[in-house]
């Protein structure tokens, strides 16, 4: 099966966004190719995770199925904008550079801020959000990279900002499921489209 790699112009010239073969939409499994197609209607363009993780169909159902589980959940505490800030602030600390510029776009379109995305990303103590906000980032920071630490007393800190025992897990299982899709990132070096770090710069 002849397989291509998309590439992206970088100052140096085209780089390739996944260390592994990309197939092409031709030759994806229908469900997979309507998926894309649907977001690339939505999005104008397909974001590289779809098209670097579809090297392995049964793999790119299972990510995308607990993704949209966790991330379009209708029933959570945490807005869209919340959770988006949960992958950027993860991220950065894991140093995904697709996760961080990805869903850093999506955050700015979700909260109608440019600013805070990099504000998240760079140091969520620092950005411009609530209180409660930055104790859900510090719960999701140590679910992230210290998660042997967590105890009673963090969930008690996210109760007294008024968030659920639904919403911690809301949270941790952001955390977490990022913290697999951060390294498989950085495993196949996946390339950020250059859409992303463009989109809602500039307020409406």
């Amino acid at each position: 099966m002849s397989r291509r790699t998309p590439e992206a112009r970088t100052a140096s010239g085209p780089a390739p966004i996944s260390r592994y073969p990309v197939p092409t939409l031709e030759e994806l499994p229908d469900d997979i190719r309507a998926r894309m197609l649907e977001v690339q209607e939505k999005a104008g363009f397909i974001p590289n995770v779809f098209l670097t993780l579809a090297h392995r169909p049964d793999e790119f159902r299972a990510f995308f199925a607990y993704h949209d589980a966790l991330m379009l959940r209708e029933d959570s505490g945490l807005t869209k904008a919340e959770r988006e800030m949960i992958v950027v602030a993860t991220s950065a600390a894991n140093d995904c550079l697709y996760c961080i510029v990805a869903h850093g776009a999506i955050l700015r379109v979700y909260a109608k801020n440019p600013l805070v995305a990099d504000q998240v990303g760079a140091n969520y103590r620092k950005a411009d959000i609530t209180p409660r906000q930055k104790a859900m980032l510090a719960f999701a920071l140590k679910v992230a990279t210290r998660s042997a630490e967590i105890d009673d007393d963090d969930f008690s800190t996210l109760r007294a900002h008024g968030f659920t025992d639904e919403d911690s897990w809301d949270i941790g299982a952001i955390a977490a499921f990022f913290a697999l899709s951060n390294r498989m990132a950085n495993m196949i070096s996946m390339r950020p489209n250059d859409e992303f770090f463009l989109m809602a710069r500039v307020p409406k």
